[in-house]
């Protein structure tokens, strides 16, 4: 895998003239609250499952940020989590099955629409009939909301969400570093700065991959495979993109409900990454794309370092 150009070096960190290419998505995002903080994240975290991948998960989402009372719809502690799918349908399908399976049974959960778009998906207007006719609707402040009884008491839950196309899915950071060690640090001093960015969210665990795949592979029906490029094991027997002192690679996978939202999360992170330095962390950032022909957002790497 040639590289384009010569990198850039800044603060002892080489960072490739490359690209991170990503595609389009539907995206929401809504408000989980409950009693306390404990149980609105034990909620957030289980909708939030096996969420990684598209391909695989049906959908890709995960906790954006904690929310304090005055942010919420109900004035109690909530989490913000977003969900991204590739058309509102599939994405509708995915959000409601969780929550009907996560946030319906989580004690005192409720669940809100937390985008507002002209465009959106069902939330509990999908779920109200477990009810069993007991369900009862309620409109405030030209807001719909569905009453469902429980055994705890009740669960509330807005009908609609909104949904935006101008969802975006992959965009990434390949850290690179001389051990698995340094590595991880580096991804991690990255993901705790893209956190902080909003409208966000790195749907991996922890936020890092260590698995990162390339298009399609040797064998028939596989869309994905490793990608053999970055696998330091691999050095000596593929067209490796590695050099001799690069013994660890890590990959931040970012997804965002605008294409600003991504860059500012990758501008985040690489900028943690330097800060850090290459004795503590990554010797190298790169990033993966497919020669720009999967997704037409290219979010070049020296346009976004610090």
């Amino acid at each position: 895998m040639p590289e384009l150009s010569e990198p850039m070096v800044v603060n002892g960190i080489s960072i490739d003239d490359s690209f991170a290419e990503a595609f389009p998505m539907s995206g929401t995002a809504i408000q989980i609250t409950a009693v306390n903080e404990k149980w609105a994240l034990q909620a957030a975290t289980t909708m939030t499952g096996f969420a990684t991948s598209v391909i695989a998960c049906g959908c890709e989402g995960g906790i954006e940020r904690l929310l304090s009372p005055d942010e919420t719809r109900d004035g109690r502690p909530g989490v913000r989590v977003l969900f991204f799918g590739f058309d509102p349908g599939g994405l509708e399908k995915q959000v409601t099955t969780r929550l009907g399976q996560c946030i319906l049974t989580c004690p005192t959960a409720a669940c809100y629409a937390d985008l507002d778009t002209e465009q959106s998906i069902d939330l509990g207007s999908a779920i109200r009939y477990f009810a069993d006719g007991w369900q009862i609707s309620k409109k405030f402040e030209d807001k719909h909301f569905w009453r469902m009884p429980v055994m705890e008491g009740e669960f509330l839950c807005e009908a609609k969400t909104g949904v935006t196309g101008d969802g975006v899915g992959g965009g990434n950071l390949l850290l690179m570093a001389r051990t698995v060690d340094q590595a991880l640090r580096a991804s991690e001093a990255a993901v705790a700065a893209m956190r902080n960015v909003r409208d966000v969210i790195m749907p991996f665990p922890g936020g890092i991959v260590r698995s990162g795949s390339k298009v399609g592979g040797k064998y028939k029906g596989m869309m994905a495979s490793t990608n053999d490029a970055y696998c330091p094991t691999l050095k000596g027997v593929t067209d490796s993109a590695l050099g001799p002192e690069i013994g660890s690679v890590l990959e931040i996978v970012i997804d965002g409900l605008t294409a600003d939202a991504v860059s500012n999360a990758m501008r985040a992170g690489m900028k943690a990454v330097v800060d850090l330095g290459p004795e503590e962390g990554a010797l190298r950032i790169g990033a993966g794309n497919y020669g720009g022909n999967l997704g037409p957002h290219h979010f070049h790497l020296k346009e976004l370092a610090p």
